[in-house]
């Protein structure tokens, strides 16, 4: 009896003990409910119609229900049409999205894809308000767009400072999922400066708050209460909500809107450069410690690098003494210089670091392509390639003084391993320029084993540069 006594005693205390500790962590969960009573009356639901000529598709018998906006914003509208399939009859197309209000004048920042190609753009407000928007712009470049509409009582959100936030605090959002309005979820902050793919002048917020189609152009908050960012955007392989949402932040958002309200248009700075990452081996062949910086593998002839005095082969490791970590992180920087203003470019040239002074220009509203003889000399059988003279005509083309172009690739040699294809021209290697096949061969002849050694390239009219390693004989 006394010992059921001791282990009744003994389970009561662990008893207490839990729930004690739940109550605690209980305690530390941050709670939302005056967040969101407060934000509320500043999140708004839009909603777009198109007027689209019908098509006959596979999406045919849903209704004739818009594509959700968040799969159009992945996949664009390349959806595919069966034999058969043409234009019919116009009819309208709808879609929803987020938005919140950011001063008393009416103003309300959303994503550019979630009005892209509207004919209408209506705003429902927490009071059940309907009101016609007006689109004063957008910016494809960073997916941020301004609206306007003419009332009162309009209750503006308070807008944070996002380049305050730290990874691991919580953040939550509301917004119109599925058009369910103002369903609200949280959550922490995953990462910062999220650079990704098709998204090069936004440092992306990556939190865990589930966001799903409808959520895009709605704020996140942070637990003061304050907008840090705008939903845009979801990583998913469902359709739905698979823990990575990311969100462009409030100080990117507000410069853009900035200027949409001033000038209508977006001004963003311009170098004129063509860059590639810097791999590892490209590292040793140009004696970095690290891969690290921006490879510049061409410039334009007339643009603010080439007029600077930057040179194909350049790797930009500083902007103004902020690091460029990877190729990704150049646009960004440059991206945010006001057009004509000065910046010191840290660079590593011939294995030396240097600065130049560059004085920034305006990103030109349609970027210019680059564009792309016979007889052939066989290079030396250690680079496992054939290649051939370029004409005077390919050259002026190019905007180069020598070059060859390469014949024959031999799969098992050390040009295919750098991954140089038939096709390619090959402009310098080892930081020295190839004025034809017969000095190639002499190049190559003094090449080292066993070290990377940088090639430049032109393949398809766009310069690059690869890293060759010759093995020994």
């Amino acid at each position: 009896m006394k010992r059921m006594t001791r282990h009744l005693s003994l389970w009561m205390l662990l008893a207490m003990a839990l729930l004690t500790w739940q109550s605690a962590v209980a305690r530390e969960l941050p709670d939302f409910t005056e967040l969101v009573d407060q934000a509320a009356p500043g999140v708004v639901n839009i909603s777009t119609s198109r007027m689209v000529e019908r098509q006959a598709s596979p999406f045919h018998d849903f209704g004739g229900q818009e594509i959700p906006e968040i799969f159009r914003h992945f996949f664009g509208d390349r959806f595919p049409i069966p034999p058969g399939g043409g234009p019919g009859r116009s009819e309208e197309r709808q879609s929803l999205g987020s938005g919140f209000i950011i001063d008393e004048a009416g103003y309300i920042m959303t994503n550019a894809h979630v009005v892209e190609g509207a004919d209408e753009i209506l705003v429902r407000l927490n009071d059940r308000r309907e009101l016609k928007a007006e689109l004063v712009g957008a910016d494809a470049k960073t997916d941020v767009a301004l609206l306007k509409v003419d009332a009162d009582g309009l209750s503006p959100l308070a807008l944070g400072d996002s380049d305050d936030l730290r990874v691991g605090e919580w953040v939550a959002a509301i917004g119109s999922p599925f058009g369910f309005d103002h369903s609200v979820t949280a959550g922490i902050v995953s990462a910062i400066d999220r650079t990704l793919p098709r998204d090069a002048y936004v440092p992306f917020i990556q939190t865990d708050v589930a966001i799903n189609p409808g959520n895009s152009g709605g704020p996140l908050f942070n637990l003061d209460g304050e907008v840090v960012g705008i939903n845009s955007q979801i990583f998913t392989r469902s359709g739905g909500f698979m823990g990575l949402s990311f969100a462009i932040p409030i100080n990117v958002a507000l410069d853009v809107a900035d200027q949409l309200r001033d000038d209508g248009r977006v001004s963003r700075g311009w170098l004129g450069v063509m860059i590639q990452p810097v791999s590892r081996d490209l590292a040793e062949s140009f004696g970095m410690d690290n891969p690290e910086g921006a490879l510049v593998a061409d410039l334009d002839p007339e643009g603010p690098a080439a007029q600077g005095g930057l040179r194909a082969g350049d790797v930009i490791l500083e902007v103004d003494g902020e690091a460029v970590e990877s190729s990704s992180t150049l646009p960004r920087l440059i991206g945010r210089v006001s057009p004509g203003s000065e910046v010191e470019l840290t660079l590593l040239r011939d294995g030396k670091r240097r600065e130049e002074t560059i004085t920034v220009g305006d990103w030109p509203d349609s970027e210019g392509a680059m564009a792309s003889g016979q007889g052939a000399d066989p290079a030396p059988a250690r680079l496992g390639i054939a290649v051939g003279p370029l004409e005077d005509a390919e050259r002026s083309e190019l905007g180069i003084e020598g070059g060859v172009r390469v014949r024959e690739v031999d799969p098992r040699g050390s040009a295919a391993q750098a991954g140089i294809r038939s096709g390619d021209i090959l402009v310098s290697i080892d930081h020295r320029a190839v004025a034809g096949p017969e000095q190639l061969a002499e190049l190559v002849a003094e090449l080292p084993d066993d070290r990377a050694i940088p090639v430049r390239l032109y393949r398809d009219g766009r310069s690059l540069f690869v890293a060759l390693r010759l093995s020994r004989d």
